[in-house]
């Protein structure tokens, strides 16, 4: 899955800028998206190169700058990377995060499943009966043994953006559940 994106290094002045060195960000697009974040770095406007995204001069201080710049847009390249090569969805902010360190805990069918059985489990005699905890127990079963059946997979992302048809997989749970020999 390809995406476009494109970065951006600019400076921020804030609304009561009046001189000296203001703070460089990054922005990141994604299909028209943007997300942003600081590099924390500052430049003087003076010597800030707006068409480059970098500062001008040639002393090493600059150079060293520059570089720091350079490498910060690598690790977004690398990020991006990462996450087509997961097939994983890209927008501005997976990737800022992504870039950051900040992954998120993936969340699957099974483990939500899993953590709302036990959450009934505990509720077993004071709001819900012995009976519909067994119910759920059996429902996360057919789940499991459904998902190994028609897709070949132990579990399935939630937030993951996927080619399967919700309302067809819905129709094909409920005839795997209840009569299982239409779909053999």
């Amino acid at each position: 899955m390809k995406t476009n994106f494109s970065l951006l290094f600019y400076l921020k002045k804030q609304k009561n800028y009046q001189a000296g060195a203001a703070p460089i960000y990054l922005r990141i697009t994604v299909d028209g998206k943007r997300s942003e974040v600081t590099t924390g770095r500052s430049c003087d406007p003076s010597a800030w190169n707006v068409i480059s995204g970098r500062c001008n001069g040639k002393k090493e201080e600059i150079k060293s700058f520059n570089a720091y710049l350079d490498n910060l847009q690598n690790k977004v390249f690398e990020a991006h990377r990462q996450l087509t090569e997961k097939d994983d969805t890209i927008t501005a902010e997976r990737l800022r995060d992504h870039f950051q360190g900040k992954v998120e805990k993936q969340r699957t069918l099974i483990d939500v499943f899993k953590d709302h059985n036990s959450k009934m489990e505990a509720l077993v005699g004071q709001e819900f009966f012995k009976g519909t905890a067994e119910r759920y127990r059996t429902s996360l079963k057919h789940t499991v043994n459904f998902l190994k059946w028609k897709y070949n997979i132990d579990d399935i992302d939630i937030r993951k953006s996927t080619t399967i048809s919700l309302p067809s997989v819905i129709f094909i749970f409920v005839l795997f559940v209840n009569a299982p020999t239409i779909l053999l």
